[in-house]
C-alpha cells in the first residue's frame, strides 16, 4: 500500500480531512509506517509519513527515515498544496543573535543566497525543511564538509578554501562579522528565499507588527521558472488564445452579442469586456483547498467615481469554500495613491472598499502594517477588510499550537482586541493604503463633495516602485519599426 493509501485508510470518515491541521494535542494523528531502503547501507528502514496543515501555509507532508542498521537518520518536508499564483521572495537584514533563530519554512524549489559572501544555495538542492535561519547555514556547512577528507588528499589547496569559506559561514551565526551591505555597518544582509512557487515562508517575531528587517515581495514568474515548476511555458500564448475563443462562444449566440465581443480591444492574448455586457461568464477551474473541479464567476463592473474593476468569484460545492478576487480594468496610473481616512464613526465601517495586489495597508495607532501582495486583490467594506486582516493574524503559523510563546500569544490576543473594538466604532484610528500602481479606492461617502476625514494623494512613484511594478523595463514610445528611407 502506498503512503496516501495508508493515510486515506486510517481515515476516520468521509466527511474528514486527509490534511489534519498540526496539532500537539491531537491524539488521533498518527504517521503512516513504510519500510523502505536505506541508501547508506542498503538494508531495510523505516519511513514515516505524516500529513498535516500549517495554519496559514497549506497542507504539508511530513516524512522522517530512520535505519536501526547504520544509525542512519533523515527527515524532510514536501509542499502538498497547490502552486501559488506569484512567486515570493523574503530578503532579511540580520542585525542580531536572535534573528538567527527565526523559523523558516523552505521547500526544496526554494533558492538561498547571501550577497555578502557570494554564496547561493540553487534551487533543488536541497529538500524542503521546517527549520530557522541557523539550521540553514548549519546545513549548508554540513553540505561543504561532507568530501573535505577526499579533497584534503586530492586537492589541499581547494580544500584550503573550503575550510576557509566554511570558517566565515560559522561566523555569520554569531552576527560578530564587520559586515557592510547597502551602507547598513554592522549588518549582514541575507536574501534567505527566493521561491517561485510562492510556497515559502519567514516567521515575523513581531507580529502582528510590521518587521523592519524583513522584506516580502511577491512577483510574477518568469516563463523559465514556470517550465523548472512544471507549468505551462511556451504553449501559454496559445492557450490563452483559444480560452478567448472559448469565452467569446460563451458570451451568447445572437449576432449582436458576437458583434460587441469583436468590438473589445484586445492586446497580447488578453481581452477587455464591454461595460454594456450584462452576461456573467463562468468558466473551469480547480478548488484551490480540496482541488476538486469548481467554477468560477466573471464580470466587469462599474465604481461610482472611480472606474471599472473585473470581478472574479469561485464557489466549491464539495468543500463549500468560496473566495473572490478584483482584478483592476484599467492600466497602471500615472501617480501613485495614498488614501487616508479617520475612523470617527460606526458607520465608517460600511464604506466600500477596493484594495488591489498592489495596495498596502497601514494604521499608525496599532503599529500595524500590511504589505503589498497579502490578501490579494479584494472589493468589499471597510468592516469585511478588517476582519479579513484579523483572521489573517489569527492563523499565523508561528503564533499557535506549540510553536507559540506565552508572551507571543499575549500580545497577539492584545492586537486582536485592539482591532475588534476599531470593527465595533468603539476605537479612533487612521486606516491608510498605500497603492503604487493607483488602483485602489476607498468610498467617499459625500460624492460629489469633499469628505473632511477623507484624503486623497497623489504622488510620484520612487525608482524601486517602479521597479516591482515592471514599469521600469516598459518601453511605451519609440518601438514601432523605423520606416525605410527614402518612402
Amino acid at each position: 500500500m502506498s503512503a496516501l493509501g495508508a493515510m486515506e485508510a486510517a481515515a476516520a470518515g468521509p466527511g474528514e480531512s486527509l490534511f489534519r491541521p498540526l496539532s500537539a494535542e491531537d491524539g488521533e494523528q498518527q504517521p503512516a509506517e513504510i519500510e523502505s531502503l536505506c541508501m547508506n547501507c542498503f538494508r531495510n528502514g523505516v519511513t514515516r509519513l505524516l500529513l498535516t496543515r500549517i495554519p496559514f501555509f497549506k497542507e504539508i507532508i511530513v516524512s522522517s527515515f530512520s535505519c536501526a542498521s547504520c544509525s542512519w537518520s533523515n527527515t524532510e518536508i514536501q509542499s502538498a498544496g497547490r502552486i501559488q499564483e506569484q512567486g515570493v521572495r523574503y530578503t532579511l537584514t540580520v542585525t542580531s543573535r536572535q534573528d538567527m533563530n527565526r523559523e523558516v519554512v523552505k521547500t526544496d524549489c526554494a533558492s538561498g543566497r547571501i550577497p555578502e559572501l557570494e554564496f547561493e544555495i540553487p534551487a533543488f538542492s536541497q529538500k524542503g525543511v521546517l527549520t530557522t535561519i541557523e539550521g540553514i547555514i548549519d546545513r549548508a556547512v554540513a553540505g561543504l564538509e561532507q568530501d573535505q577528507p577526499a579533497r584534503r588528499a586530492t586537492d589541499k589547496e581547494v580544500a584550503r578554501k573550503i575550510d576557509e569559506f566554511i570558517g566565515k559561514l560559522r561566523q555569520l551565526k554569531e552576527v560578530n562579522s564587520p559586515f557592510t551591505f547597502d551602507g547598513s555597518s554592522g549588518a549582514l544582509v541575507l536574501q534567505i528565499l527566493d521561491d517561485p512557487s510562492g510556497n515559502s515562508f519567514v516567521e515575523n517575531p513581531h507580529a502582528p507588527q510590521r518587521d523592519e528587517a524583513l522584506v516580502v515581495t511577491h512577483y510574477r514568474r518568469s516563463p523559465q521558472q514556470a517550465a523548472v515548476l512544471g507549468l505551462e511555458g511556451e504553449e501559454v500564448d496559445a492557450k490563452l488564445s483559444d480560452a478567448a475563443e472559448d469565452l467569446r462562444d460563451e458570451v451568447g449566440g445572437t449576432a449582436e452579442l458576437r458583434d460587441t465581443w469583436d468590438s473589445c480591444p484586445r492586446l497580447a492574448g488578453t481581452f477587455w469586456l464591454p461595460l454594456s455586457l450584462p452576461q456573467v461568464l463562468q468558466f473551469n477551474t480547480n478548488c484551490p483547498e480540496c482541488n476538486a473541479p469548481a467554477s468560477t464567476n466573471m464580470k466587469l463592473v462599474q465604481i461610482p467615481h472611480f472606474k471599472e474593476v473585473i470581478i472574479m468569484a469561485t464557489n466549491c460545492d464539495s468543500c463549500g469554500h468560496r473566495t473572490n478576487e478584483v482584478k483592476s480594468g484599467g492600466a497602471i496610473e500615472p501617480q501613485g495613491t495614498r488614501i487616508t481616512l479617520r475612523i470617527t464613526d460606526p458607520s465608517d465601517m460600511t464604506r466600500d472598499i477596493l484594495k488591489s495586489e498592489t495596495c498596502s495597508v497601514e494604521i499608525p495607532e496599532l503599529e500595524f502594517e500590511l504589505g503589498m501582495g497579502a490578501l490579494g486583490g479584494k472589493f468589499t467594506t471597510l468592516e469585511g477588510l478588517l476582519k479579513d486582516i484579523r483572521d489573517l493574524v489569527e492563523k499565523n503559523p508561528f503564533t499557535l499550537g506549540d510553536s507559540s510563546t506565552p508572551s507571543r500569544t499575549g500580545k497577539l490576543q492584545e492586537f486582536i482586541g485592539k482591532l475588534q473594538d476599531i470593527i465595533e466604532g468603539k476605537a479612533q484610528v487612521h486606516f491608510i493604503m498605500d497603492d503604487p500602481a493607483g488602483n485602489s479606492y476607498l468610498q467617499n461617502v459625500y460624492a460629489p463633495e469633499e469628505d473632511p476625514e477623507l484624503s486623497v494623494q497623489r504622488y510620484e512613484r520612487t525608482f524601486e516602485q517602479n521597479e516591482e511594478l515592471g514599469l521600469n523595463d516598459m518601453k511605451t514610445e519609440g518601438y514601432e519599426p523605423e520606416v525605410a528611407s527614402g518612402r
